[in-house]
């Protein structure tokens, strides 16, 4: 079963949710895989420190965390996304926010489906895996459900 749910707890919330529900199946689908439970939790800086410290030992500020539902059918997990961090990069990147927390939703989304970017080479392909996930965005789409 597909569900794709988001959670805040910043005072940051998404903009047509739906819109990117349908972007994020598509991206998913043009994989060949279907998706299953994602939950993207939105969080401050503070907050994905303490994960990242408690879970992964890393004590270092991070944009996302993502968490794989092994034991679900399809492409599923948690996304836990730093509001604060997204801000920050997009700031430095002279980026729309909107588009820079797209692609950090992407990038988590990637990580589910098994890409990594512990390396230059998989960091560089990661990047254009994003980039094309992007540009679906703005790809109108009609699902039949």
């Amino acid at each position: 079963m597909e569900e794709i749910a988001y959670h805040y707890q910043t005072e940051f919330s998404l903009e047509e949710e739906q819109k990117h529900t349908d972007w994020i199946i598509r991206v998913v689908e043009g994989f060949g895989l279907k998706t299953g439970e994602l939950n993207f939790i939105f969080v401050s800086d503070e907050a994905l420190l303490q994960m990242n410290q408690e879970y992964l030992s890393h004590d270092y500020f991070t944009d996302i965390i993502t968490f794989e539902y092994e034991e679900l059918e399809g492409v599923s997990g948690d996304l836990f996304i730093s509001t604060d961090r997204v801000l920050e990069n997009a700031e430095q990147m002279k980026c729309d926010f909107a588009n820079e927390m797209r692609r950090v939703m992407v990038h988590g989304v990637l990580h589910l489906l098994g890409y990594q970017d512990k390396t230059k080479e998989q960091e560089q392909h990661m990047r254009k895996l994003e980039e094309r996930a992007l540009e679906l965005f703005h790809v109108k789409h009609n699902r039949n459900v």
